[in-house]
């Protein structure tokens, strides 16, 4: 075959093999073609079988199907008519309850009328028997107030008259007794209360006056105090505020101020004057100007030192300050830091028998006094006055409160009471405070006064150093309730119109005396 192509051309054996492969391709379509087309009838055959075989089981299942259906059906049926027939008889079971229940009810009903009607005529005949009695009641009162000459009005207004006084008496008679039993136990429990607040708290009794005399070695020095035409005296008084008193004291002369811290700070600034020797202008200045630190860091102590010894840590640094000042503060001789610190104490101790908060109570009897340091510079009672102190730099209501009341001049607290109490104690100590023969002689005699202004009141005598008032009055114009009456009536004066430490007791007399003589 080789051989043969070899006979042609290249060209022509290409073309040679071209034409052999087209028909060599063309072959295999026509092939395969018959093969297709021989293979589809041999399908279509099978698939006509196929679609007759599915039909002819089809007819056979759709026969089964509706056999099977219409038994359920049946049984369906036959189900619902039995369901049915239940239903029916227990509606007829039910109909037959109630139609029992109708009965019932109707029955009820009827006797409910009956009853009805039965109450309606008894009450008929009690309307009729209420009338009666209400007739018979009547022609009783008429029978009865013509017996008692009196209508049943007047009756009755006398026998709530007989019942109310009677009530009064007894309620009265209670009110006594309890007064009485109330009166003695809390005379008792008071007085073993303060018994040991005193008697856990002792402590010296000191007595200060208020001495504002510089001592001089010589009398020289009054005219170097004065100075060339008054320019020392004038410059001193000027710059420190303070009165300089000089007069014919030997070897002292006297400052005066209202101001106490003031008058220390002068006091001070003075004596370094007269014992260093050189007493002109430019020095005053200077020496006050040392004088004043120096006093106002010895305030800061001793308000520091109080407030320690109380247990009280937390009052703010500018009450501190105002409160260091009593310490050259004095009211009738006595200290007046020394004396609230001396009311703070009892006042705790008091607090603590009473089961209340002692670190108020003690705050509060440290600070009730505070406004006798700054009371020459406002107006008004010194309580009110360091009140609105200490609100303003935020203590507690409560210790406001009891500092503005301890005298009375509001509504008082306990914690005010308590105050009171122990500023009271502290202040009637024997002792403890000084004045003039003169001011005790008037202070009694006004006491007397007071008590021999009352209508009735014979004779009064103040004993026991102006603490007692005797009151003897006239038994036959004062009886025993109007001698109680007469007793507060002069506590209650005295109260307004003195101003003493501790308490005042006014004892009235009232005896009847009958004498003869045996001959």
């Amino acid at each position: 075959m080789f051989e043969f192509l070899s006979s042609y051309t290249q060209q022509e054996q290409w073309v040679l093999m071209l034409v052999v492969a087209v028909g060599a391709a063309m072959f295999a379509y026509v092939y395969r073609g018959y093969r297709d087309r021989k293979i589809i009838g041999s399908s279509t055959e099978r698939r006509d079988q196929i679609i007759d075989q599915a039909r002819r089981e089809a007819e056979v299942i759709k026969r089964e199907g509706l056999l099977e259906g219409k038994d359920a059906l049946q049984k369906e049926r036959e189900k619902v008519e039995r369901g049915l027939t239940e239903k029916k008889v227990k509606r007829k079971q039910e109909e037959d309850r109630l139609r029992s229940k109708e009965s019932e009810l109707t029955r009820k009903f009827s006797d409910l009328k009956r009853g009805q009607r039965e109450i309606s005529e008894k009450v008929e005949a009690h309307k009729k028997e209420a009338g009666k009695l209400k007739e018979r009641e009547s022609s009783l009162i008429e029978k009865l107030e013509t017996v008692a000459r009196m209508s049943a009005e007047e009756a009755k207004a006398e026998m709530i008259q007989l019942v109310e006084n009677e009530a009064t008496a007894e309620a009265a008679r209670r009110v006594r007794i309890i007064e009485d039993e109330a009166e003695r136990d809390a005379e008792d429990k008071a007085r073993q209360l303060l018994t040991v607040a005193i008697e856990r708290y002792a402590s010296e009794v000191t007595a200060e006056r208020t001495v504002t005399m510089v001592e001089l070695p010589s009398d020289d020095l009054k005219g170097r105090i004065i100075g060339r035409e008054g320019r020392n005296i004038r410059e001193f008084e000027r710059l420190s505020g303070v009165d300089l008193v000089i007069d014919d004291t030997p070897n002292a002369v006297s400052l005066s101020c209202f101001d106490p811290v003031r008058r220390q700070v002068a006091r001070v600034a003075l004596s370094r004057m007269v014992k260093d020797g050189r007493i002109h202008p430019s020095r005053i200045q200077e020496t006050l100007d040392k004088a004043q630190k120096e006093i106002d860091k010895e305030i800061r102590k001793a308000a520091d030192k109080a407030a320690y010894s109380v247990g009280i840590h937390n009052i703010r640094s500018e009450i501190l300050q105002v409160l260091g000042r009593l310490k050259f503060r004095t009211s009738f001789g006595q200290n007046v830091l020394a004396h609230s610190l001396e009311v703070a104490q009892i006042g705790g101790l008091i607090a603590g028998e009473l089961k209340m908060n002692v670190a108020t109570v003690k705050r509060c009897c440290l600070l009730h006094d505070i406004g006798k340091a700054i009371d020459h510079e406002h107006e008004g009672p010194h309580a009110i006055v360091g009140a609105e102190l200490i609100k303003r730099y935020g203590e507690p209501a409560a210790v406001v409160t009891a500092v503005a009341g301890h005298h009375g001049d509001i509504e008082q607290s306990l914690e005010a009471i308590i105050v009171q109490i122990s500023d009271a104690i502290s202040a009637a100590r024997p002792g403890v405070r000084m004045e003039s023969a003169e001011l005790y002689v008037k202070r009694l005699e006004t006491i007397e006064q007071i008590a021999t202004s009352f209508e009735g009141v014979s004779k009064a005598y103040a004993i026991q150093a102006g603490r007692e008032v005797r009151v003897f009055v006239n038994h036959e114009k004062i009886d025993d309730r109007e001698a109680k009456t007469i007793a507060k009536k002069i506590a209650k004066e005295i109260e307004s119109q003195l101003n003493f430490p501790g308490q005042i007791c006014i004892t009235v007399i009232r005896e009847t005396k009958f004498t003869e003589y045996a001959r």
